[in-house]
């Protein structure tokens, strides 16, 4: 499937007093990564939203492997990994650009559903979507 790469840059609110990436961080970069995908793809978030679609994480896992730190600039990799029914799950590395050391990876897994909560297949809303996350 389409993987989309996104550059971000360690900023020193995100460290603790040795310099090292905050852990929570890195759920936020791989939001960063999944919202750069879906513009990527020419679906950004504001159009899911626009078609009555939210995507809320209903899982988490990141496994960490190498601490980011300050001023690092890293490289975000993000690509849908799976679409079932009413659920998608996208996948995530994170590394160090100046050096290629994976620094972590994880995964997020997502509810597809309408503003009510409602649950709601992908396909029913917007075919082109479901389209766009299989290439």
């Amino acid at each position: 499937m389409k993987e989309n790469t996104t550059e971000v840059r360690v900023r020193y609110a995100e460290t603790d007093a040795m310099g090292v990436a905050y852990h929570a961080n890195y759920l936020v970069w791989f939001e960063v990564g999944r919202t750069a995908l879906l513009e990527e793809l020419g679906y950004p978030y504001a159009q899911l939203e626009a078609d009555g679609i939210i995507l809320p994480v209903a899982e988490c896992h990141v496994r960490y492997r190498v601490p980011a730190k300050y001023d690092d600039c890293l490289l975000i990799h993000s690509s849908c990994t799976e679409l079932r029914g009413v659920s998608m799950v996208l996948s995530y590395r994170v590394e160090n650009k100046a050096t290629g050391t994976l620094l972590a990876e994880g995964w997020t897994k997502h509810a597809i559903v309408d503003r009510n909560m409602k649950p709601v297949k992908i396909r029913d809303v917007n075919p082109k979507l479901l389209q766009l996350l299989k290439q």
